[in-house]
């Protein structure tokens, strides 16, 4: 399964370089998916030279993280505005990798700057690092904050607090929740293999709890996977308490069932950046492969797994990781955090500070108004990183 796995992929990689040769695209922008997206642009410089005549811009990735509306107009007017790019086509990178939090790291993004013209980086202490190693780099926020231009808010650069749109009591009105119930989100994962591994410990966390809270409801919140979506309607039919499924799909039934909750239990990655954006109070939980987790204790730099730990260097969020991830250890962890009130506090608190340090500076955002001359412009990271990618066509 995995050689076949292996060959199908190769043969999207082969069939996407072709494309874009064929294409003939002035700029080039990957998104995410570094293992895809890297070996791309790799093999897109070998085929530079039959890459002449450029006047589009080729769109590659997860286009999930550019929600901004009329972003792709913008890049594509972009294209049309410039003169053909003789040299081959600049290519940016969209959310930059995690070398820094590895042994080794530095060197890997030196490798880099050989192929990569430009990383558009989602962390504020990212782009520092990779100028520091020959990579072109800037700050345009976190993706996370792309959700509040989902529902329809305006985002302010110059906001001290920022606050994600969410109405507990309209949740709990909508789903006829019983007004003593003690809501928990329960978020086990995106990908389906980490779902499988979570979601069974989730559930005896939950059947432990369940005595301490009577009246305790789960909101299970699915990503929008098929294959996870399948699993967890499997998974879930003996499950220990009441329970309400949430798609991922709906931000704003999110953030509502977010604003309804008690209390988050989540599997690290970046719905623990959501969390903090609801200022919802929350665990976070992670288990891999034995040889995964051997991985990550050898080469990691870093003691933390969330991104609000590793920013403030300190354990902000509770983590429970690897051997340390157990029913027994979550359920003692929640239930602290569901009564403690000076441990919620300082989880608030401290989720404030944090989307400040992932929003993008004033100055980004004025240099990038400038683009905009409509009501519809916000500053969001999306139209922040398009308006790099226009400079450039401009500039070309």
């Amino acid at each position: 399964m995995i050689v076949v796995f292996g060959l199908e992929w190769q043969g999207k990689l082969k069939e996407t370089e072709e494309a874009a040769v064929q294409f003939v695209p002035h700029v080039v922008v990957t998104i995410d998916s570094k293992g895809f997206s890297f070996r791309l642009i790799k093999q897109l410089r070998g085929s530079e030279h039959s890459i002449l005549t450029c006047y589009n811009t080729f769109y590659l990735g997860s286009l999930t993280w550019m929600r901004g509306q009329g972003v792709y107009d913008v890049l594509l007017l972009a294209a049309r505005m410039s003169e053909p790019a003789l040299g081959g086509p600049m290519h940016f990178h969209y959310v930059a990798p995690s070398f820094w939090a590895w042994k080794g790291g530095e060197e890997r993004l030196r490798k880099l700057a050989k192929f990569v013209d430009h990383i558009f980086c989602i962390l504020p202490n990212e782009p520092e690092l990779c100028q520091l190693n020959g990579l072109d780099a800037n700050f345009v926020g976190h993706t996370v904050l792309e959700d509040i231009l989902d529902v329809g808010e305006e985002m302010e650069a110059s906001s001290d607090d920022w606050n994600m749109p969410g109405d507990g009591p309209r949740f709990r009105s909508a789903c006829q929740i019983p007004s003593g119930a003690t809501i928990m989100s329960l978020l086990p994962g995106s990908r389906l293999q980490e779902v499988t591994r979570m979601l069974p410990i989730f559930a005896e966390t939950v059947e432990m709890l369940k005595h301490a809270f009577p009246e305790l409801l789960t909101v299970i919140h699915v990503a929008p996977n098929q294959h996870v979506k399948s699993h967890i309607d499997v998974a879930i039919k003996d499950w220990p308490v009441p329970f309400l499924l949430i798609s991922g799909e709906n931000t704003l039934l999110k953030y509502d069932a977010f604003r309804a909750s008690r209390v988050a239990l989540c599997t690290s990655g970046a719905v623990a950046v959501e969390l903090q954006l609801a200022k919802l109070p929350c665990i976070v939980a992670y288990r891999a492969h034995f040889l995964t987790e051997w991985y990550i204790r050898y080469k990691a730099k870093i003691p933390y797994i969330s991104i609000r730990n590793i920013l403030t260097d300190s354990a902000a969020i509770p983590e429970a990781l690897f051997q340390k991830c157990t029913p027994e250890n979550l359920a003692a962890m929640l239930e602290v955090l569901i009564h403690d009130e000076v441990s919620r506090a300082k989880q608030i608190s401290t989720a404030k500070k944090v989307m400040k340090l992932l929003s993008p500076s004033k100055e980004a955002f004025c240099k990038t108004a400038a683009h905009w001359r409509s009501k519809d412009f916000y500053g969001s990271p999306s139209e922040i990183a398009a308006s790099v990618v226009l400079n450039y066509v401009k500039a070309s």
